[in-house]
């Protein structure tokens, strides 16, 4: 294993930072809304059937706003406008109203127009898959600042959400790519790079795919190395080679992205896991016992004494707070030393496995990425 990364002391900061939604202080609040009305619930007959209705409402506030603090997946009025617009008309209305423009950028005509001249700009486009058993998927590009008139071409970066209940967007918001990658432009700590967050959902992101191709349902991993890249790769000024490509990922993403780049080493020369996993989950019941297909997707019991075509580097990180990301961080990187590849383990402090640990391990992930490429 190799030494970590360096990333500048401001990004870190910035990264590691909490939201205004993550605040203990708004579950702590609604907790002690719902033990005020509990009591006049107690006191007053006139008042008790409105007062327990409104106190299992707060008391309802404050789990979710506490869960929320320690997950970190809505930061800002704006992650939870975007949350809200997937519900359909009604939370797109309700979601305007709260959207507080949080975050590096605002939103014009679907693209993001930077909040200055270091952030990146937002694109998005549809790609639908039929043959794979993809009926759409929303893929967004962040395009380093000055691509409209460099004429220059780019690393790419491909970012996997986690599983199940993902989105393509989580990497916008909680995960805060934007703001991570206006900071380190700012400090010229990475090269321009191309940053794309993919949706690898199928259509159904309450099923935990694990980015595999499953028998008889959609097939994630084709659809993500041969036709998200190619897809990339016409619509944009890329490097189209696997020394200048990436692929990373967190929890269910981490596997994907650790899966898919071991079988398409051809593809992606560098992985980046954020609380990584070597096994998939419940997923495996999907293959109905087909025991050649389940070896081939299970990194854990492939990987020691794997022959590589070609080289990887790859960067791992997990929270101090979780033994089994970390057992599984140093695990991997140790399999992956013994078969001759690069592999640097980055601990977060005081973190566990959530968007918060994701977020503010993502600057490493990206730094090492460009220090890959300029060493490519």
């Amino acid at each position: 294993m190799t030494t970590d990364v360096v990333v500048p002391a401001d990004v870190a900061r910035y990264c590691r930072a909490t939201g205004p939604l993550e605040s203990p202080l708004i579950w702590l609040g609604f907790a002690a809304a719902a033990l005020v009305l509990a009591g006049l619930a107690v006191r007053s007959r006139r008042a008790r059937r409105r007062a327990v209705i409104a106190a299992v409402c707060c008391a309802l506030l404050a789990g979710l706003t506490g869960l929320n603090t320690y997950v970190g997946y809505i930061r800002t009025g704006h992650d939870l406008a975007v949350l809200l617009d997937r519900g359909g008309a009604p939370g797109r209305a309700l979601g305007r109203l709260l959207d507080d423009g949080g975050g590096s950028s605002s939103v014009a005509g679907g693209r993001t127009v930077p909040a200055g001249r270091s952030a990146p700009l937002l694109d998005s486009f549809d790609l639908a898959d039929p043959a794979d058993g993809i009926p759409s998927g929303r893929t967004y590009v962040l395009l380093p600042p000055g691509y409209a008139n460099s004429g220059r071409s780019y690393p790419v970066v491909y970012l996997v959400h986690g599983y199940p209940f993902g989105s393509a967007q989580d990497w916008l918001t909680a995960g805060d790519a934007p703001g991570a990658l206006d900071r380190l432009y700012r400090d010229a700590a990475i090269p321009p790079m191309i940053v794309v967050s993919v949706d690898l959902t199928a259509g159904q992101p309450e099923r935990d795919w694990e980015g595999l191709d499953v028998p008889g349902g959609p097939r994630l991993e084709t659809y993500l190395a041969g036709v998200v890249v190619p897809a990339v790769d016409s619509r944009y000024r890329t490097i189209r080679d696997r020394a200048d490509r990436a692929l990373g990922g967190m929890s269910g993403g981490a596997f994907a992205a650790l899966n898919t780049g071991l079988h398409h080493t051809g593809e992606f020369g560098v992985l980046l896991l954020t609380l990584p996993y070597d096994t998939p989950g419940d997923i495996r019941a999907e293959f109905h016992g087909d025991r050649a297909a389940i070896e081939r997707n299970m990194p854990r019991d492939y990987l020691p004494g794997m022959d590589f075509p070609d080289p990887v580097a790859v960067f791992l990180a997990a929270g101090s707070h979780d033994g089994g990301d970390l057992d599984r961080a140093r695990h991997l990187a140790g399999q992956l030393t013994a078969d001759g590849q690069r592999a640097v383990v980055h601990v977060e402090p005081g973190l566990s496995h959530t968007w918060r640990t994701a977020r503010a391990t993502l600057p490493y992930l990206l730094v090492f990425a460009g220090d890959t490429f300029r060493a490519g």
